[in-house]
């Protein structure tokens, strides 16, 4: 038995704890890939909803229907081995990367089959074996994480890239100000995105963040771009330009991806009935929906039969997770530790 901070531990019988491998990255390299993959998003998101709404998924989630292209564009931009840090609103980015949906489902209704056991939840999904270090519910918080993986790719030596995502909220955080400067000092292979749709929850941007996203990456040197976060495309085109040169050694990048959620901040907000977005600027933005524009470039009859094989897929997902077990309170204490160790309550010295 061994004291940790007061606490007790000791060893479980089973040993280390085993991690899923997932099959790997999604291949994201045509069209039709990334199509699927917008339409995948879209569909999950809108069957989490159904299932928060039944009590099936338990504490709301924070809806990324709208904003599919950022998450498809960028991970379509990266390699096998690069690394990625994710948010609050982080469904679409890991999908994307390549999580199955079924074990993802399972984890936003807690049980023991999702992608962490239930663990996790909705703003915690990690999936080491994909390079996900882990979505976060502290605004900001990931992209220090994500310029560690940088460093550390720096020190083994390999070409891989980092990339964070974070909304226009995190751009008050000091913590995303100080990975700006440390990534620029250093030349870390890191690639900052910045989701902005426009609201930190119900504040406009507009009125919380002086001078323009791009301009504060800027003046720590770093090259910034802005982008149409609604066209999966130009997305691809400018996240492939900053993790080319953030791999070949020119340090770090930031991408604005200009884009819009379509439902509210969190689900909560239904019930609340706020209202501070106008119907007109709503119907706006989804004229501009990324989904319409990615199946015109495939065609209507390939892009239905895509639609009916992500429907298949989901149903599958649902079947899953409704079929997986809740954890047992007996079981509470497990997975704390990677080594196997299970924390004694009440235990010290």
């Amino acid at each position: 038995m061994t004291a940790v901070g007061g606490t007790a531990t000791t060893a479980a019988p089973a040993g280390p704890v085993p991690r899923p491998v997932a099959a790997g990255p999604a291949p994201l390299g045509t069209p039709e890939q990334r199509y699927r993959m917008l339409r995948l998003i879209r569909g999950f998101e809108e069957q989490a909803l159904t299932l928060v709404k039944s009590g099936v998924i338990t504490g709301g989630i924070h809806p990324y229907i709208g904003q599919e292209a950022v998450a498809v564009g960028v991970c379509a931009a990266l390699g096998p081995g690069d690394r990625l840090t994710s948010t609050h609103r982080g469904h679409g980015h890991v999908l994307a990367r390549g999580v199955d949906p079924r074990r993802l489902l399972a984890e936003l209704a807690g049980r023991v089959d999702g992608l962490n056991r239930g663990r996790g939840g909705s703003m915690h999904a990690a999936d080491l074996s994909l390079g996900i270090l882990g979505a976060n519910g502290i605004v900001g918080a990931g992209a220090p994480i994500a310029v560690g993986a940088a460093w550390a790719a720096r020190q083994a030596g390999d070409d891989r890239v980092a990339v964070s995502f974070f909304g226009d909220g995190a751009l008050n955080q000091g913590v995303l100000l100080e990975s700006f400067n440390l990534a620029a000092m250093w030349r870390l292979p890191v690639v900052f995105v910045c989701e902005n749709n426009g609201y930190a929850t119900t504040l406009p941007a507009a009125t919380a963040v002086a001078g323009s996203a791009v301009g504060r990456a800027a003046a720590f040197g770093i090259p910034a771009v802005t982008v149409d976060g609604m066209d999966t495309e130009a997305v691809r085109a400018a996240a492939e330009e900053a993790v080319a040169r953030a791999r070949s050694g020119g340090g770090p990048g930031f991408l604005e991806c200009r884009t819009y959620r379509f439902e509210g901040h969190h689900t909560m907000e239904r019930r609340m009935k706020l209202r501070y977005r106008t119907p007109e600027e709503v119907a706006d933005w989804r004229a501009r929906d990324p989904l319409p524009r990615a199946a015109a470039a495939i065609g209507e009859v390939r892009a239905a039969e895509l639609d009916a094989s992500v429907a298949a897929e989901l149903a599958a997902a649902e079947q899953f997770a409704l079929a997986s077990e809740l954890p047992d309170l007996e079981g509470a204490l497990d997975y704390l530790y990677a080594d196997g160790r299970r924390p004694r309550a009440g235990a010290t010295g």
